[in-house]
């Protein structure tokens, strides 16, 4: 084992929660696997929506995600297989690709669209929404957008393999650090590939939300003196500790997802995230009244 050393005396963070992503509709009829519902968010805090996009049949995606608004977070799509056209109001364009990833920050406000650039194959990717804190919430809109090869890949040994988009894996002696930088509740986000039966053992700062989402074989996570299983679309939400300790039960991809939660209240509805219903309204009115931007 390589990937880390000086984490054997670490305590392991055991797998709290197993949720099954949940079939829904959004945007123009898409058809995607939902993981974490509008009810209970501070059990992900700062997380707010992970969706998984997957099918080889045009009908389930063609319709894509038409012009709408947003206030509050950031959206981050990443994309395994095909392409999606990102356009907002502010004059952003972005094609997204195989292996490329869209990091928007709405702020006070974005109206955007994205839509898929392909009538037939398989489309492959995930949304994620990162929830900002009150003092952030009604900054300027921005919008970054990093090519795949712009994401570093670590490879792990005995075969396994990971894409750093944000935060850093340690790898031996070496980091290796993704691209997204500069987001308040400093998040990692990593693509990994297991070869099966390779283990994995990977520092997690303990003062971070840590989620495992499996979209590709199983996996095992120690937990205490027993190993649980994570199975393939499904969430897992782990405790405290300081190391992550997986084992790919076969071939198996997964996202690891870590961030700071914000600690704030969280009202939301619709694509607007505040702290208070009054502030939810305030944004209702003004996307009604032209406002939002």
């Amino acid at each position: 084992m390589n990937t880390q050393t000086n984490t054997q005396t670490l305590q392991k963070r055991p797998l709290m929660r197993v949720l099954d992503s949940q079939p829904v509709t959004d945007g123009d009829g898409v058809r995607i696997r939902r993981s974490i519902a509008q009810g209970g968010l501070q059990s992900f805090d700062p997380f707010l929506l992970l969706d998984e996009i997957a099918s080889d049949d045009a009908a389930d995606y063609i319709g894509g995600f038409p012009e709408h608004p947003h206030r509050g977070f950031e959206t981050v799509t990443y994309m395994l297989e095909g392409s999606m056209l990102h356009r907002d109001h502010l004059g952003n364009e972005g094609l997204l690709v195989s292996g490329g990833v869209q990091w928007m920050t709405a702020g006070r406000g974005v109206v955007h669209s994205e839509m898929p650039q392909q009538e037939s194959g398989r489309l492959h990717g995930f949304q994620i929404w990162v929830n900002l804190p009150a003092a952030e919430k009604m900054n300027p809109p921005s919008y970054r957008e990093y090519r795949p090869e712009q994401i570093p890949l670590a490879q792990l040994g005995g075969g396994s393999s990971a894409r750093v988009i944000a935060g850093t894996l340690a790898v031996g002696n070496d980091a290796v650090v993704g691209p997204v930088k500069d987001v308040s509740t400093q998040p990692d986000y990593f693509d990994i590939n297991l070869a099966p039966g390779a283990p994995l053992r990977l520092p997690i700062a303990g003062d971070k939300r840590l989620l495992l989402y499996v979209y590709q074989g199983g996996i095992a996570v120690a937990s205490g003196g027993d190993k649980r299983p994570l199975s393939q679309q499904q969430l897992g939400v782990a405790g405290a500790g300081e190391v992550v300790e997986i084992e790919a039960l076969e071939n198996s991809r997964l996202l690891l997802l870590a961030a700071k939660p914000i600690g704030e209240p969280v009202v939301n509805w619709g694509p607007f995230v505040m702290n208070t219903r009054e502030e939810i309204e305030q944004a209702i009115s003004d996307y009604r009244s032209g406002r939002l931007v």
